[in-house]
């Protein structure tokens, strides 16, 4: 983790977002004290992991039965 100043990340905000994008994280601070944070984003590992958990879902389901019940059996037993 690289900490730089607020002046020094206006000035080298670039080349800290280039940092960013290869997965390091960098903390930024003000008169000595923390007040922000660049963090990767992580949205689309987020959107892969959830694919991956439906095609497992999807996987899992596959030669699954209802032991002879009809859904819509089971749908109107859930509204009773």
């Amino acid at each position: 983790m690289r900490e730089v100043g607020a002046f020094e990340a206006k000035n080298k905000l670039g080349s800290l977002l280039d940092l960013v994008e290869k997965g390091e994280e960098v903390v930024i601070t003000r008169r000595g004290r923390r007040v922000a944070r660049l963090v990767p984003d992580s949205s689309e590992e987020k959107r892969e992991r959830a694919r991956q958990a439906a095609a497992n879902l999807i996987e899992l389901s596959k030669g699954a039965t209802l032991g002879g019940l009809k859904i819509k059996d089971l749908i109107e037993e859930g509204r009773r």
